[in-house]
């Protein structure tokens, strides 16, 4: 069940990068940013209010603050520089680029995580570096 999630935000997220590069056409990317952000922060949170979840923010610990805080920020930049990118290049590059960060995660996982490389994983993370050099190299 967990891939038909992961297929649909590929899908979102393919969707995501064709309107952002429309949508930042013009002004500046990290005002583009914001306003994506403010979206996003009321379509979420209305989810969690019609969910009744709001209920559990007394349960989170200081781990899981501090993390999800990080996290955070790691999401703010992302899509700062993301947009940045989509600004001044062709989306067809910029989307494949950024998912180098699918190669960049497997080696985190494994060094910070603790998880298992396969073979299949190293194959694949190794073809999507590939993949992403012969995008940026002229």
């Amino acid at each position: 069940m967990w891939w038909i999630y992961a297929m649909l935000s590929a899908l979102f997220a393919s969707l995501t990068a064709i309107f952002a590069k429309q949508g930042v056409t013009n002004i500046s990317s990290n005002l583009a940013t914001g306003i994506r952000t403010i979206i996003i922060l009321i379509m979420v949170w209305c989810i969690i209010l019609a969910k009744g979840e709001a209920k559990s923010i007394s349960t989170l610990s200081k781990h899981n603050l501090l993390f999800l805080a990080l996290s955070g920020i790691g999401t703010g930049l992302s899509w700062l520089f993301y947009f940045k990118a989509l600004q001044i290049g062709n989306v067809s590059q910029v989307a494949v680029v950024d998912k180098l960060s699918v190669a960049l995660t497997i080696l985190l996982a494994v060094l910070f995580l603790g998880e298992t490389l396969t073979w299949k994983t190293a194959i694949g993370a190794s073809l999507i570096i590939a993949g992403t050099l012969i995008i940026i190299t002229k």
